[in-house]
């Protein structure tokens, strides 16, 4: 009986002795990736702010000098940012991930380091760096006076959040099939490109025909960025998405991700 009253105490520290290396192991793995990436170039930590920066501007400027043109009334900068920031959410991270288990593969022979430690580690660098470039950025619009504070913030961060889930579950999911079909690394970069105009970065979608829109709301990632422009700024426009579709696709590709995730941690201990 002793026994029996001791062992929810027992199972209770282990799991958090077991939550604690965990977290230390993805923690080291994370120092690991920033420095490999940023360490040794500052460029590169700067381009993430650049790059977005760049596109927001320069589009910023062509529908500005256009605007007598297209007589559209939607603020342009909160546009060009929330789009272009959107789309680094999901379409770098699979790539990011895809490469990961062989880059770490001699990591892998200790007891502590296990595959899905690797792909949660460049996940985290990957959203956190995307999502403080999107942060910092409307900051400094907003001081320069060019672009206005979201509607509902509250509402953008859950888009945001939502956005980011997808890019999570996409990863895990293209990761882990590349590991065992060589192809699939090689098809997502021209599909990425392909997805690119489609994905809501660079049009609204009540902008479209009723039947081009229909076939466009297919793209799960599309009703994101929809709901957090409406967040940011929905008065000016009609919003077209379905969270019940987006959190769907989310909870699918997150279960299956991770159950092709195990697959491969099984097969890398056998090995």
């Amino acid at each position: 009986m002793a026994a029996e009253r001791h062992t929810p105490v027992g199972l209770e520290r282990g799991f958090r002795g077991a939550l604690r290396v965990q977290l230390r192991v993805i923690y080291a793995l994370l120092m690991r990736e920033l420095l490999t990436r940023y360490g040794r170039n500052n460029l590169g930590f700067l381009w993430l702010f650049l790059e977005p920066m760049m596109f927001t501007i320069a589009i910023t400027l062509i529908w500005t000098a256009t605007r007598s043109i297209h007589g559209s009334d939607i603020p342009i900068t909160e546009f060009a940012l929330t789009g272009y920031s959107a789309m680094l959410l999901w379409r770098n991270l699979p790539g990011r991930c895809m490469s990961a288990v062989q880059s770490n593969i001699h990591l892998l022979h200790h007891r502590q380091v296990t595959v899905i430690d690797v792909y949660y580690s460049r996940i985290l660098l990957e959203e956190g760096a995307v999502t403080t470039s999107f942060v910092v950025l409307g900051v400094l619009f907003w001081v320069y006076g060019w672009l206005v504070p979201p509607e509902d913030a509250l509402q953008v961060l859950a888009g945001w959040l939502l956005l980011a889930w997808f890019g999570i579950g996409l990863a895990l999911t293209l990761a882990a099939l590349a590991d065992r079909y060589e192809i699939v690394e090689k098809l997502w970069s021209p599909l990425s490109y392909m997805l690119f105009p489609f994905s809501g970065a660079a049009f609204i979608a009540d902008t479209l025909p009723e039947k081009a829109r229909e076939i466009v709301l297919y793209l799960p990632m599309l009703h994101a960025v929809e709901f957090i422009r409406d967040g940011f700024f929905g008065s000016h426009f009609t919003a077209h998405y379905s969270l019940s579709y987006l959190c769907a696709w989310n909870l699918g590709l997150s279960l299956f991700g991770l159950s092709q995730v195990r697959l491969i941690g099984g097969s890398e201990q056998e090995s």
